[in-house]
């Protein structure tokens, strides 16, 4: 499979960089940023002394320099706090929110919009993610960042799928240093939850060396981290029933499944990079950049679930009212029955099915991007600017095994269940026999069961599945800037052409083993008993049962026993082949002038995509190709007013379009007959265009400080969501089946709407008042750093059905988002404790009344601690605490905001919790090196 050769090639890159034996390292000094910032910002050298201020007196230089609307991270600040990805390095600045897996950071929204408005840059190339374009930050380890440059407002420069922002990775270079430089780290640390280890290492090596009249500078780097987790899971999928009729039922939703995710997971990042820059003179520059990054998840799930309306058709429809009593033998399971006193949050179902998934999976996800760059000064007054880059992204979804148990079909034989759900952070289950009555039939709770997997449960199927996703990126670039005075001012005028073509191919395919015969050929038990492990639960989630952990090395054996005795059989519905080709061309102008600067321009793109995929209509199926192309303009401008020597104005208006995801592109069409159902791509689907005003003030306080206060406002068109509705159409039609009434999900575009709100930001140190006000010196080490955002969203949903247009939030937005920040440092101690808190936020749009309504995750709160002590300048020893609050993530709907648009009473609150995990608080501590 193709991730033994992602592995290959992650170690052939690290012995090219030589950086295997280097324990590791954050390079202490400020790095070059994107190139007209770096050009406006003097020299600032970070020297350890006061580490977290210098840094973040060396990020607000390039803030202030900008001609557009910035945030910087500065490399010791992505190294001060427990920060092993991008997303949780960039979480901490000013308008940026997370959105997390398993509790680690995954996911950037910037001030409150979705995150596929959010792009993905490695010095200022976009980076397309394994994933699409939803950018996966947590595969990029922050160890290969010397900076973070996070754009708010677009630039001409930027590609137009660059809506809210771009966060820029700026690698480091061997010129950011004045010779022969070494730093590394190397630590480890454990997990509350399940007392899971985490290792980490990393280490920057780099020199400058004399070549004729120029110089040459080589930079090597590589980091490691690994992360075991035990994670505490229950999860509820509701549902309105279409046989509870009774009164009230209009605000009945029941859980038709409940069930535990128990995961044992192991989760590794891995980064090797290598720069080498030329400067032949002082107007010459030319480098060649690589950095491979990779991230692996090995997870092993134990699924139990407990398919509470397997019985639901015993369940007679009728609408009059009943006196409700206590009945502990019923004639039917009493799923959504409410005469016997059962509520959707507690009540007894009888002889239930439980079905259990025993799943192994390797997930492996790799960036390999290439860049050759070169600038050129000629004359006086022209720059050339030029690159190439290749980037392949992979995303191996590979599934080792996934072993299937269900109940037979004998009630007598599956357990009776309480459930009790009335606690949004707690599902209480007591499992119990099932008994049988006879004249008439009824069924009774027998004696309590503690130990699930002494019910019969028999194999029912195995499955294998070889899935890789594999994107290669091209792009050229060619810019050619001029230097001289136009309207009273210094100018610089701007041209470019881009070129990117991006190619998603999905490859998948399966075994799948359903038969006693098949299972008798690899030998597999069909007892889940012995398949499994005897060891105690990791975790701490009261269940009201306990489990045995299936046994991963027999679930390996079995694979490669399966592979061994029968073939892979491509799964046809999800292969595609789509294509993008993007021509864009811009001009950009920037006058500076002794009040400010003016930067404006337009980009104009032309996009053409083109699709491949299999559709399979009833038995038939066949290639299809889709091909569509639009042209569009992203014109911008950006104001910027120097009030006085430390305050600036901002003022700015841009646009953009996000495009659909390639997945959802692909012309696949897949009809079910026997569920009257139809999925697949929308090739022809719009891209979601918005326009944009911001008006910010920044003061920058002597001698070191900052403040920021700023409004902000986007129109959104041809909003793209995921649609359930009534196909309506003829086109599929065939052998006299009429198929216009099937139910049809897919992306689509819906109404208009709009996001606004203001954002807020300090950063302040005590050293420069200590004597003015009288203080001791001691206090000077204290600091604080703060910021938030407010966010107002509103779109229009269309109606569809039933249900009336409506107000929903943009998906993905938060209406509050704050970090607030303290940190004491003197004396080569370092201190810093940071919380941050992200309001809830809509996950998903209900488009239908027998939906769970839309849903939402709860607020997420994170606090982390940070202990840094420097024994000498160039050995400093570390300690970090992670998610110290140990919240749980939750996602919940909520059918109150479905009923109210059709006029349906709403006594509902947010208690109808669809996924809670918890995964404990982590300790690590190791040593720093900097030489």
């Amino acid at each position: 499979m193709s991730k033994f050769s992602a592995v290959a090639r992650l170690r052939l890159a690290f012995l090219a960089s030589a950086t295997l034996l280097w324990p590791a390292a954050q390079a202490q000094a400020a790095d070059v940023g994107a190139e007209e910032v770096a050009e406006a910002a003097p020299e600032i050298i970070v020297t350890g002394a006061r580490p977290i201020a210098e840094s973040e007196a060396a990020a607000l230089e390039v803030q202030k320099n900008s001609d557009s609307l910035v945030s910087v991270a500065a490399s010791d600040s992505v190294g001060r706090l427990p920060d092993q990805n991008i997303a949780q390095a960039t979480g901490r600045l000013p308008g940026v929110a997370v959105e997390r897996d398993q509790g680690q950071a995954r996911y950037i929204s910037l001030r409150g919009a979705p995150n596929y408005w959010t792009t993905l840059s490695f010095d200022g190339i976009n980076i397309v993610s394994p994933e699409g374009r939803d950018a996966r930050f947590d595969s990029v380890p922050s160890a290969i960042a010397g900076k973070i440059i996070v754009s708010k407002a677009v630039t001409p420069e930027m590609p137009g799928e660059t809506v809210s922002g771009n966060v820029n990775v700026i690698t480091r270079s061997a010129f950011d240093y004045s010779g022969l430089h070494f730093a590394g780290k190397l630590g480890a640390g454990f997990a509350e939850l399940g007392s899971q280890k985490d290792y980490e290492a990393s280490a920057i090596i780099s020199d400058r060396f004399q070549l004729g009249g120029g110089e040459i500078g080589v930079l090597l780097s590589g980091s490691y981290y690994q992360r075991g987790m035990i994670t505490d899971n229950f999860e509820h999928d509701w549902e309105r029933v279409s046989q509870d009729q009774r009164p009230g039922n209009d605000t009945r939703f029941w859980a038709q499944e409940t069930e535990n995710k128990l995961y044992r997971l192991t989760r590794r990042n891995w980064s090797a990079s290598g720069r080498i820059d030329w400067k032949p003179d002082a107007d010459n520059t030319i480098s060649l950049r690589s950095v491979y990054t990779i991230f692996t998840d090995d997870e092993a799930r134990d699924n139990y679930r407990f398919d509470l309306d397997d019985r639901q058709s015993d369940q007679v429809a009728n609408t009059a009212a009943c006196t409700i009593a206590a009945n502990s033998t019923p004639a039917n399971t009493g799923y959504a029955d409410v005469c016997i006193g059962n509520t959707p949050l507690a009540g007894t179902i009888y002889g239930i099915d439980i079905r259990q998934r025993s799943t192994l999976r390797a997930f492996r996800q790799s960036i390999f991007t290439n860049t050759l760059e070169g600038t050129h000064t000629i004359g006086d007054s022209w720059k050339l600017n030029w690159l190439g880059n290749y980037t392949e992204s992979q995303d191996d979804r590979s599934v080792i095994g996934e072993a299937n148990w269900d109940s037979p079909s004998t009630r007598t034989l599956r357990p009776t269940v309480s459930y009790d759900f009335t606690d949004p952070n707690r599902a209480r289950l007591l499992l119990f026999t099932t008994l049988q009555l006879s004249s008439p039939t009824r069924y009774q709770a027998g004696t309590p069961v503690t130990a699930i997997d002494s019910f019969t449960k028999p194999l029912s199927q195995l499955t294998i599945l070889d899935a890789v996703d594999t994107t290669k990126a091209y792009t050229g670039k060619l810019s050619l800037a001029h230097e001289g005075s136009m309207l009273g001012g210094e100018a610089t005028i701007k041209l470019g052409f881009q070129f990117d073509q991006r190619t998603k191919v999905v490859d998948e395919s399966q075994i799948l083993l359903n038969t006693a015969g098949q299972f008798t050929a690899i030998g597999i038990p069909t007892d889940y008993n012995q398949f499994s492990l005897d060891q105690a639960f990791l975790g701490k989630i009261p269940m009201g049962y306990t489990f045995r952990y299936f046994d991963t090395d027999k679930m390996r054996q079995y694979s490669d026993s399966a592979q061994a005795n029968f073939t892979f059989t491509p799964n046809t519905a999800n292969i595609y082949d789509v294509r993008e080709q993007v021509y864009a061309g811009y001009v950009m102008g920037t006058v500076k002038y002794g009040w400010g600067s003016i930067l404006g321009g337009v980009r104009v793109e032309h996009v053409k995509n083109r699709g491949i995929a299999t559709a399979t209509v009833g038995t038939a199926t066949g290639l299809v190709t889709a091909e569509s192309d639009q042209t569009l303009a992203f014109p911008s401008l950006h104001v910027n007013v120097n009030v006085d020597d430390t305050k600036k104005l901002r003022l700015s208006f841009n646009s953009g379009a996000a495009r659909a995801d390639y997945d959802q592109m692909r012309p696949n069409v897949v009809v079910n007959d026997t569920n009257q159902t139809i999925s697949g791509g929308n090739p022809g689907v719009k891209p979601e265009r918005a326009y944009g005003v911001d008006a910010y003030f920044e003061w920058y306080v002597r001698p070191q400080g900052y403040l920021m206060a700023g409004v902000f406002y986007k129109k959104v068109e041809d909003v793209l969501y995921r649609q359930t509705r009534t196909f309506g159409s003829s086109a599929l039609d065939s052998n006299g089946i009429d198929r216009s009434g099937y139910a049809y999900s897919g992306i689509t575009n819906g109404g208009s709407g709009r996001i606004f709100g203001f954002e807020v930001a300090a950063q302040l140190q005590l050293e420069p008042w200590t004597e003015s006000l009288g203080l001791p010196d001691w206090m000077g080490g204290f600091g604080i750093s703060a910021n938030a955002t407010v966010n107002e969203s509103e779109v229009t949903k269309p109606a569809l059905g039933a249900i009336p247009a409506r107000k929903v939030r943009l998906p993905g937005t938060s209406d509050l988002v704050y970090n607030v920040g303290a940190y004491y440092e003197k004396y080569g101690l370092s201190l810093r404790l940071q919380y941050q808190r992200r309001s809830t936020w809509l996950d998903g749009i209900a488009d239908d009344l027998t939906d769970g309504g839309d849903t939402y995750w709860a607020a997420d709160d994170e606090l982390d601690f940070s202990a840094r002590y420097a024994i000498t300048k160039n050995f400093e020893i570390y300690f970090d605490a992670t998610n110290l609050l140990n919240k749980p993530g939750r996602r919940y709907s909520e059918p109150g905001n479905l009923l109210t648009a059709t006029g349906a009473p709403t006594p509902f609150t947010n208690n109808q919790t669809i996924e809670w995990e918890r995964f404990g608080r982590r300790y690590s501590g190791g040593i720093r090196v900097n030489f």
